[in-house]
């Protein structure tokens, strides 16, 4: 695995904890975990579990004793180590998006795809049993034709502007801000539970274009220079309109600078026959209202995601018994070591990454315009 932060410990956690509650044809050996700080990297492998380490991503990848690597380093690093460890005859798993660009992540799938190696990205929140639940529900046709997809991906880590300027604000090295960092994700839930976007028109804000350079990392930010102070690249806050290919309408928001969210992904759709609502904040649950409900007990109602029957949840623990943030990273690790194993279907592939990355540039462009873009023609 490249990269040991933020990352790096929610995929660590995801590969020590699979086995012990999957069933699985494969079992996942944690062989080394990379980063160019060796005294970082070392105390990384020696806390998550790895076998060993190296400080040279070059070196993991040229291993004959790893069979796939897992990228969650900074997205200018994508590109470079997934087409080297595609070249290697690896399997690659990497973290979203998938480039600093669409040019670049066409790149990489079309690598991967004439190599014959496997590959995913990782969006997680798929993986998430209401989040299931609801993909189930839409797919019975309960929900009827689908009218409204309205998502909003909201954090306040950013509103001071004393907090420093970690890589994520630079777009050489993110590519992008808010949009690219948790846009993604919900343009991703949006394809999976609905279907592919048509056409986008969009808004964005960078609220603090100057910000203390950083000295030291730590969790998103980090500790902050008393007086050196470096130029914010990328977008605090995008917004977009979109159409989508059946026709439903949807609204987009995403922002690091929501005062007083702290992580709060959401989406809601209605339907003609019905409403479906979630939450990251209480990613358990899944709101749900039905218009063939008799009318005196019509209303929403709040469907607890921990039964055996709802996906995944089975796995861990007693009804009514929450898992958080994490299983969502053990999830698709499970899925994804059973697709290395068996050849089992999964998704989100490096197709989807691309698919993202076409309406996050789609969006970028009708900025750029002024006006509405079609998604086909990025």
């Amino acid at each position: 695995m490249v990269g040991y932060k933020f990352m790096g410990k929610a995929h660590s956690h995801a590969y020590k904890d699979v086995n012990m509650f999957f069933d699985m044809d494969a079992e996942v050996v944690m062989k080394a975990i990379c980063g160019r700080d060796e005294e970082g990297v070392k105390a990384a492998a020696d806390k998550f579990g790895w076998d060993g380490y190296e400080t040279d991503w070059r070196k993991l990848v040229a291993r004959d004793d790893i069979d796939f690597i897992d990228i969650n380093a900074p997205s200018d690093a994508h590109k470079e180590i997934a087409l080297a460890a595609i070249a290697a005859g690896k399997h690659v798993f990497c973290e979203k998006p998938l480039a600093l660009n669409l040019s670049d992540a066409r790149e990489m799938l079309e690598a991967a795809e004439k190599a014959g190696v496997k590959h995913g990205i990782c969006f997680n929140y798929r993986f998430l049993p209401a989040v299931q639940l609801a993909k189930s529900i839409i797919d019975s046709g309960k929900l009827g034709e689908i009218h409204h997809y309205r998502a909003t991906y909201l954090q306040d880590w950013l509103v001071d502007p004393q907090t420093p300027l970690a890589w994520r604000l630079k777009k050489e090295v993110a590519g992008s801000g808010a949009h690219g960092d948790i846009n993604a994700h919900s343009i991703d839930l949006a394809r999976f539970l609905i279907g592919e976007f048509d056409r986008v028109v969009g808004h964005n804000r960078t609220f603090v274009k100057e910000r203390p350079l950083l000295t030291s990392s730590q969790g998103l930010a980090g500790q902050a220079s008393a007086t050196e102070k470096g130029e914010v690249t990328v977008d605090d806050a995008t917004a977009f309109l979109a159409d989508f290919k059946n026709g439903a309408m949807g609204i987009f928001v995403a922002s690091r600078f929501a005062t007083g969210r702290k992580n709060h992904n959401t989406f809601e759709i209605h339907g003609s026959k019905g409403t479906i609502r979630w939450d990251l904040e209480r990613l358990n649950e899944l709101e749900v209202y039905f218009r063939e409900d008799e009318p005196e007990l019509a209303g929403f109602r709040r469907v607890l995601a921990t039964e055996p029957q709802h996906k995944y949840a089975g796995n861990w623990w007693p009804t009514g018994h929450i898992i958080g943030y994490e299983h969502g990273f053990v999830h698709i690790v499970y899925e994804f070591v059973q697709h290395l194993a068996t050849n089992s279907p999964f998704a989100p592939t490096f197709a989807d990454g691309v698919r993202c990355q076409e309406v996050l540039e789609a969006v970028d462009l009708s900025i750029e315009r002024g006006t509405w873009v079609s998604v086909d023609e990025v």
